[in-house]
């Protein structure tokens, strides 16, 4: 995908970093916190580990990975998200967190240098989502583990349509009315519909050199997390 689509989205983000942690917890009703504690312990995260936080936005992940004793590289398009996550910080997570404008799509590390991957409700921004997946396995070493937290497509029709509705209609507005962009909170619920299915995504997963890709449903299907290991 070209550069033009990566300055675009990170000056999307740029724009709502301020308000990006309070719309979030607004609109998914604070499920979201929970969404990530799974992922985590899903990506068992130990002491002395790198692990590499892809769209690390203000940090949340981050700061549960170091939390647990892991050196964490934090790499996000937007700026201003990752300004966000330093103003956020305290002194001890800011010797464990580097923060680091990057691409999921160049991801800038060499090969086989980070024992963990995790990423929360980033990969559909991504604009080619196999070059990315592909990046996830070169910069993981032998006995790695990615783990993917995004959003997803309900199975249920019936709960589909009505989720659908409040995502693409009721969320933007909502987000309007509490001082948010309308126009991202118009993206965000875009960049689903073209996202692959929890299936898909496995099996694109599999396609770039993994093993062992499972993926569990989160809150009737409106999200999954994804484990793959090296």
């Amino acid at each position: 995908m070209s550069d033009a689509h990566d300055r675009e989205i990170a000056m999307m983000f740029d724009r709502i970093a301020a308000r990006y942690d309070f719309l979030n917890r607004v609109l998914s009703f604070g499920t979201d916190i929970g969404w990530r504690r799974r992922a985590l312990a899903r990506a068992d995260i130990r002491s002395g580990m790198t692990v590499l936080d892809v769209g690390a936005g203000t940090g949340d992940l981050s700061f549960a990975a170091a939390s647990r004793g892991a050196h964490v590289v934090a790499i996000d398009l937007s700026a201003g998200m990752l300004a966000v996550l330093a103003s956020r910080a305290t002194e001890a997570q800011r010797e464990r967190i580097q923060p680091t404008v990057g691409n999921a799509e160049r991801l800038p590390l060499p090969d086989a240098s980070v024992d963990r991957i995790i990423t929360g409700f980033t990969v559909r921004n991504v604009g080619d989502l196999g070059t990315a997946l592909a990046e996830f396995r070169r910069a993981l070493r032998p006995g790695g583990r990615a783990v993917v937290l995004e959003l997803s497509h309900p199975p249920n029709t019936a709960f589909a349509l009505l989720y659908s509705l409040y995502f693409d209609r009721i969320a933007p507005a909502v987000a309007a009315l509490l001082g948010g962009d309308r126009e991202a909170y118009r993206y965000l619920p875009r960049s689903l519909r073209p996202f692959p299915s929890a299936d898909r995504l496995a099996a694109m997963l599999r396609d770039a050199g993994f093993r062992n890709v499972s993926y569990e449903r989160l809150t009737l299907g409106i999200a999954a997390i994804h484990v793959a290991e090296v």
